[in-house]
């Protein structure tokens, strides 16, 4: 099919799922995560097959595998939302009119989801998941280097899904892995309601200069630790290696690490120690080299940079006032952390920071649609209209006004 006719396919069954009760979506979702599991060797080969023609390097083939492990947490976050509410039908707001109208304002599904995203096969179960509970079609446009991962997951759950005894060409997948089919989906305007970039900078770049259709950028993480000067060195050093080096390929890593000038001398070498222990490549403000000389000098561009590797940027701050310039400045509004001890430091960055999860004392990788208990994610959303952070069921509604009257007329 084009991509035209992949995109009407699934708003022509729009009603299977829109109309679909909780109940049937939440086997929907069941006999989806047990068919993932089942089907677990046969998607393994085929994703396999995607691997042994990946030549985009390391980081980009640990985004693109799938084993078993990964596979069952997939499924996992499946049977997660089964526990979570549908929000469809949800009453956001009722009041009556002076003129006796009564009002409801009601979440409603927002009709036919566009996803277009790099390698991350778990995306497309994620994304079909999502779409199921929240009462949307769903259109998936993967890259050619996971085509043959998520021709096998889309089939598994779609397979599942009609054995289970519901039409689910609410679901569909785009086939044409090329750019011009790329563009075309971008501009399905009239047809795709929605569209969801996840990726790398340049494709979210693409979506949002090129689409004809409303898109929500999920943005790209240079995601910061700020050790203030009350920091707890210990807690700090734990919290840091986590998110900088758990999983480094991902958007919710700390890319930039911020120490304050008043415990740089005596925290940096420790520090530095801590990051080389883990092979992470470092590179420093001129502050930090007086203080360590072997230090690589940082750039202008390291400051902005999402590495996506081990690698990190470190400069030395006057202050809160300064790290939260630098975060506002450089950062990408997605994730931020401050370490310390102050009460008043922690409120102030809570409180400035402009970023869609700000932390205290915690990790950065905690910003997910599984770990804030969402089920999975469609992505994270850094702008602010409609949504922000992780996107789950809620944020792939929108609402409508129902209006009950007994013969009223306007005046």
């Amino acid at each position: 099919m084009t991509v035209r006719e992949t995109c009407l396919k699934a708003k022509e069954n729009l009603s299977a799922i829109s109309f679909a009760g909780e109940e049937d979506m939440n086997k929907m979702l069941a006999a989806s995560a047990a068919a993932l599991r089942t089907q677990a060797a046969y998607i393994i080969a085929e994703n396999e097959k995607d691997l042994q023609n990946c030549t985009r390097g390391a980081q980009f083939a640990d985004r693109l595998m799938l084993n078993e492990k990964r596979i069952d947490g997939i499924a996992q976050g499946l049977e997660k939302l089964i526990e979570l509410r549908c929000p469809v039908g949800e009453v956001l707001e009722e009041r009556t009119l002076y003129n006796g109208l009564h009002l409801r304002r009601v979440r409603v599904p927002l009709g036919v989801l566009g996803i277009i995203y790099e390698a991350r096969p778990n995306v497309t179960a994620d994304a079909i998941g999502l779409a199921v509970k929240s009462g949307n079609a769903v259109v998936l446009r993967g890259s050619k280097d996971a085509i043959l991962s998520n021709k096998a997951v889309t089939k598994v759950i779609k397979d599942a899904i009609r054995e289970a005894g519901y039409n689910p060409e609410f679901i569909q997948l785009i086939e044409d892995v090329t750019h011009e089919g790329a563009t075309q989906f971008m501009k399905m305007n009239g047809i795709v309601d929605l569209l969801i970039p996840r990726g790398g900078a340049g494709l979210i770049r693409n979506a949002v200069e090129n689409a004809t259709i409303p898109v929500i950028e999920t943005g790209t993480g240079n995601c910061h630790v700020y050790f203030e000067k009350t920091a707890d060195l210990s807690k700090g050093l734990s919290i840091l290696i986590n998110a900088k080096t758990q999983r480094t390929s991902v958007c919710n890593a700390c890319e930039s690490l911020l120490l304050d000038r008043s415990i740089a001398e005596k925290y940096l070498p420790q520090i530095v120690a801590a990051l080389r222990d883990k092979n992470v490549e470092i590179v420093a403000c001129e502050e930090c080299r007086k203080i360590m000389p072997e230090l690589t000098a940082a750039t202008e561009e390291d400051y902005a940079t999402e590495f996506l590797s081990l690698k990190i940027s470190v400069k030395v701050v006057d202050g809160v006032d300064e790290a939260i310039a630098h975060i506002n400045q450089y950062g990408t509004h997605h994730s931020d952390s401050i370490v310390t001890e102050d009460k008043a430091a922690a409120e102030k960055f809570l409180k400035e920071v402009d970023s869609a999860a700000v932390y205290v004392n915690a990790s950065t990788r905690f910003t997910d649609g599984f770990e804030f208990g969402l089920g999975a994610e469609m992505g994270i959303s850094t702008q602010k209209l409609h949504a922000r952070g992780p996107m789950g069921l809620k944020e792939l509604t929108s609402y409508k006004y129902q209006i009950f009257g007994d013969g009223q007329i306007r005046g």
